[in-house]
């Protein structure tokens, strides 16, 4: 198969439309996706027209308004291309008005108090600069129109209008630098994305039998397997016939929707995967991640199995991520965060990396809290993943360059990379890179982009991408600022790097990210340790931050309320869910198991020992004591977790509720779970009630 047969065969892409377009609306549409500004009536009719002719060509009954509300997941309503005429005939039609904008119940989407239940209205506005796609599904092809999606006093209620904002932010400043150097071509500066995509794959049959997953995407009970990852024979190994076969065709789903899927291999903990994008546009790859976690987990269903998008699915292995790789280039092809052979003589470079250094170090709480989800609560701070503190790993070259400039005002040298001999003749020399990767670090350099590595993989990369875009914008601008009215350029603009690289050394860390000691040592430093989701959420509403959204026209103060208020919302409803789940599964499954159990171990006894008087009884009396005082504390600690959900839900101010939940809820649904992963160990696997770890990660 040659893939370029099917890559964007369902995307009316740039290529599809030349085809299809009046030359004159093609070129209008394009200028705007350069430049901005607004369609015409007359060019919106003649597009959609052509969308709608296109669709049903490939099947479509359909349309459908495609948009991110501030849920995590995607939302549509799908309208038929139907027009009815006075003869009781209809003809397909879809108009240039139903293309840019339609109405949507706002009330019924989270908006942090933005709308109330008898205030419904909110509009969708088509997003020209993401291409329109073909959706499949089995409610057939449908036209999906990505759009933005704001209240009817026009607060953004998602994901894409703020990113859409920051981009033009950062647009602007960045042009100023480059503008700095002399650089009159360049048009626009972009931010370009590629998320790298993890994820598990059960067997469809043994996840129906476990609630916990249905209910909340994670096991909530389970002992580890005998075999888990330590003998890092999963990652990167032989992948086995089912899953190749759901590989091959979500590559071939992902293809025709004009996403760029490129690799793919097992990953590090069993029954874990990864797929990566090359890179592209930062709100297209935002709609391209939210379709391609779609397509996994409709592919899945096609195969007999589950894709699951938690962060932690398992405690014990591995947990998934979503690392995204950020870059900004020139529209003529410049990357900003390319090192270049020397980057100590490279004076654009320096200043970029200089204001880099700069936003994350200042806005550390911020890109914490970008990086938040109830899942990502268990998996940053273990063993795979970047714990809590944000830090940036340049490298050993990048590093000796800021070290020489940090301490003499500028850099006379720069480390390069060597030639590797392996040592066999046959073998070619290896021209050996100038530093290596460091993959505990949450913020690393990665040659000429950096890889944010704290994303949840079930999160939307949205919300990482406006903040990266916005404390860019704003370094780009103060800097800016300074230098544009400078009578000695060059001087002042080393100057001004080794300032900001001086004030803000302290961000950078090329050591174990994963190590106590650099628990300790970021303390020492002052950098912000934000262990969780709920001490992450303050950020948002701080003044400093206010106004930095304010300033660049990103997010209002009412906007950021509301979406402080939405994770609170978050956070609490999704720990009671999982409270819930537990309760339920303690009650219903396993300890009415565990009491069958320990009655039939009782009744066994009891029968061998009137058969056999003689015989020593021990092993099984200690297994009987073992489960009922496991029993004991299960039923506990089930009383416990029941009194204290009903306690913190009837508290009033959500910002206490999620913390309550966080600080009360979460450490008893722990010791519940103590108590029946060791009775796992204990009871009979026949009749055990649910599949297992081992069942669950190698039976597949």
């Amino acid at each position: 198969m040659d893939i370029s047969d099917i890559f964007g065969k369902h995307v009316f892409s740039e290529a599809v439309m030349q085809r299809r377009l009046p030359k004159q609306v093609y070129q209008e549409v394009t200028e705007i996706r350069s430049k901005g500004g607004h369609l015409s009536m007359a060019a919106a009719d003649a597009l959609a027209s052509a969308m709608k002719d296109w669709a049903i060509e490939h099947g479509a009954t359909h349309f459908s308004h495609w948009f991110q509300p501030l849920t995590g997941s995607t939302a549509e309503k799908h309208e038929a291309f139907l027009s009815p005429l006075p003869d009781g005939s209809a003809i397909s039609k879809l108009s240039g008005k139903q293309l840019i904008m339609s109405e949507s119940d706002a009330s019924s989407f989270p908006s942090g108090g933005l709308r109330s239940t008898h205030y419904a209205r909110g509009y969708t506005a088509w997003d020209i600069t993401s291409p329109v796609f073909i959706k499949e599904s089995a409610a057939g092809p449908v036209l999906c129109i990505p759009t933005s999606f704001v209240s009817y006093t026009g607060e953004a209620l998602d994901q894409k209008t703020p990113l859409l904002r920051s981009m033009e932010a950062v647009n602007k400043q960045a042009l100023r630098i480059v503008r700095l150097f002399g650089n009159k071509d360049a048009q626009r500066v972009i931010p370009y994305v590629g998320p790298e995509q993890e994820y598990f794959l059960v067997d469809r049959q043994k996840y129906l039998k476990r609630r916990d997953l249905i209910y909340t995407g994670r096991t909530l009970f389970g002992a580890p397997a005998p075999k888990g990852q330590e003998l890092d024979d999963q990652y990167l190994g032989s992948i086995r016939e089912r899953i190749g076969s759901y590989m091959s065709n979500l590559n071939q789903e992902l293809w025709k929707l004009g996403i760029t899927a490129s690799a793919q291999h097992n990953e590090v903990a069993p029954g874990q995967h990864e797929m990566a994008p090359i890179y592209t546009v930062a709100n297209v790859a935002v709609d391209h991640n939210q379709l391609t976690m779609e397509t996994m987990k409709r592919v899945a269903y096609q195969h007999g199995l589950v894709c699951l998008l938690h962060e932690k699915p398992f405690a014990g292995v591995n947990g998934s991520g979503k690392h995204n790789n950020y870059s900004l280039g020139t529209d003529t092809g410049m990357n900003l965060f390319d090192p270049g052979e020397t980057p100590n003589e490279n004076l654009q470079f320096l200043l970029v990396l200089s204001c880099v250094m700069r936003a994350v170090d200042e806005h550390a709480d911020l890109l914490r809290n970008a990086a938040s989800d109830v899942g990502n609560d268990h998996r940053l701070g273990a063993n795979e993943a970047p714990p809590a503190i944000i830090s940036i790993f340049l490298g050993e070259q990048l590093e000796n360059v800021v070290s020489q400039i940090v301490d003499h005002g500028d850099a006379a040298t720069c480390l390069h990379g060597e030639r590797l001999d392996v040592g066999v003749s046959t073998m070619p020399v290896l021209h050996k890179d100038a530093t290596d990767r460091n993959r505990t670090s949450p913020f690393a350099f990665t040659g000429n982009k950096f890889e944010f590595r704290m994303v949840g993989s079930a999160d939307s990369i949205a919300s990482p991408n406006t903040v990266l875009n916005t404390i860019l914008a704003e370094a780009f601008s103060d800097v800016a600022d300074l230098l544009e009215s400078s009578n000695d350029f060059e001087g002042d603009c080393k100057a001004l790097i080794a300032r900001q690289m001086k004030e803000h050394v302290r961000i950078i860390f090329n050591g174990n990210s994963y190590s106590e000691e650099w628990v300790e040592e970021a303390a020492r430093r002052g950098l912000p340790n934000l262990p969780s989701m709920v001490a992450s959420i303050p950020c948002l509403t701080q003044k400093k931050n206010v106004q930095l959204f304010e300033k660049f026209g990103v997010l209002s103060q009412v906007e950021l309320e509301s979406r402080a208020e939405i994770l609170y919302e978050t956070y609490a409803k999704s720990i009671n869910i999982e409270a819930m789940t537990m309760l339920h599964m303690a009650g219903k499954h396993y300890i009415p198991t565990v009491i069958g159990f320990v009655g039939n171990l009782a009744a066994s006894i009891n029968e061998i020992r009137s058969a056999c008087p003689d015989l020593d009884l021990t092993a099984q009396e200690d297994l009987l004591r073992q489960c009922q005082a496991l029993l004991n504390r299960a039923m506990a600690s089930q009383t416990r977790l029941q009194a204290l959900t009903a306690k913190v839900n009837a508290m009033e101010r959500v910002e206490m509720i999620a913390g309550a939940f966080h600080d009360e809820v979460v450490p008893a649904m722990e010791e519940l779970r103590q108590s029946i992963d060791a009775l796992e160990l204990l009871v009979d696997k026949d009749v055990w009630p649910v599949p297992t770890y081992g069942d669950l990660m190698f039976e597949v």
